[in-house]
């Protein structure tokens, strides 16, 4: 039985990973659960699977009573502990970043759903899977398409040509550039395929979350920039491509349901048997699939974010920073849609990039970024 932690484990991938392994009873075991505060959700998950451990951001345990077997613990011993074999990460932002390098130095699986911790310390977190049993496993669909295509190849042949991700093109797809201007936050987070948490379904809408999946994946699988490739594809059932040398293409299918690369990077090696009530794709009942250019100038965000990638540096932790403040200017009403990327460009611009930071730079660089964002959004009025 493999021991879990889960650090976001009220958020929409923690949840989903928590039906995994309600849904294979007797293979996992919750360890140890992290969430921003004691909620009913929270209490309810620990009444259910009685974790030995928690972690809080917000430290209101005032009024909640624990199970006495349950102890509230700091983040990064939850993670450390000896006893555990996975840490599936959850955690919206930079705040993802401190647990997973913990994980990783005491050798612990990484399940990584946090796009943040790879976009702003790729590097970083390269360094730390040094250990024979440190490893970092995609949880997004996209990667753990690209790991499943690659599962049995020679990769060490340079055989692979190049990585084609898919996007669904977001709740604007096919929009034009006059219906972009007056975007609400409500039709922004209407995304037409998947259930995600609020900031990750904007980013979806800019397209910076295509941006921030094609840095993951240079990191991930250690390809060019220039080797990545983005197409836009409605329905998600190809959730991403590999293309050889020899011009085969390989690419995963299945429903667009984020339980299936949680529950293939829980068991791998292995695959589980089919969870009777988890979707299952039917070939015959698609019908026709369609495929189309990303289109860049529409969605300026992907560009910005991929040569904020290719410059390297702090470049990418002041993009993830500068992108968090838009967001969240915008979610609250306080900032046009179309703005987002001109702003985020503007603070990029205006950084004076450290080559092979450190965590203290890359946190500087952080919130350096989120100062200069608000300026700028405040100075509109």
């Amino acid at each position: 039985m493999k021991n879990i932690v889960i650090l976001g484990s009220t958020g929409s991938v923690g949840t989903q990973a928590l039906d995994v392994v309600r849904r294979n009873p007797g293979m996992f075991n919750i360890h140890g659960l992290a969430a921003g505060s004691m909620s009913k959700n929270l209490m309810d998950q620990i009444s259910e699977f009685q974790p030995r451990g928690i972690s809080l951001f917000v430290d209101d345990l005032s009024d909640n009573m624990l199970p006495e077997m349950t102890e509230v613990v700091p983040i990064t011993d939850l993670v450390s502990d000896s006893q555990v074999d996975y840490v599936i990460v959850a955690i919206p932002g930079l705040a993802a970043l401190a647990p997973t390098l913990a994980a990783l130095d005491m050798g612990k699986i990484v399940a990584l759903a946090s796009k943040e911790v790879l976009v702003v310390a790729g590097a970083l977190l390269k360094n730390r899977l040094e250990s024979d049993t440190a490893h970092i496993l995609p949880v997004d669909s996209e990667h753990s398409a690209i790991w499943q295509c690659l599962v049995g190849e020679n990769t060490e042949k340079k055989e692979l040509r190049r990585l084609i991700l898919t996007a669904s093109g977001g709740p604007f797809r096919g929009k034009t550039l006059a219906e972009l201007e007056s975007v609400t936050p409500e039709q922004a987070l209407a995304h037409p395929t998947w259930r995600m948490g609020p900031k990750v379904t904007l980013d979806s809408a800019t397209l910076m979350n295509k941006a921030f999946e094609v840095i993951e994946a240079h990191w991930l699988f250690n390809i060019n920039y220039s080797d990545i490739d983005v197409i836009v594809h409605p329905e998600s059932i190809f959730h991403s491509l590999v293309e050889f040398n020899d011009g085969t293409l390989k690419a995963q299918l299945s429903s667009p349901d984020m339980r299936l690369p949680i529950q293939f990077a829980l068991s791998y090696p292995d695959r589980l048997m089919h969870v009777p009530d988890f979707p299952k794709l039917s070939i015959e009942s698609i019908g026709t699939l369609h495929f189309e250019p990303l289109d860049s100038k529409r969605f300026p965000c992907f560009n910005i974010g991929i040569q904020a990638g290719e410059s390297g540096g702090t470049y990418p932790a002041v993009l993830n920073a500068s992108d968090e403040i838009a967001v969240e200017y915008f979610l609250n009403g306080h900032l046009n849609f179309q703005r987002i990327s001109s702003l985020i460009e503007k603070v990029l611009d205006e950084h004076d990039s450290v080559s092979d930071p450190g965590l203290d730079e890359i946190l500087e660089a952080d919130q350096w970024a989120r100062a200069q964002m608000k300026k700028k959004i405040e100075a509109l009025g």
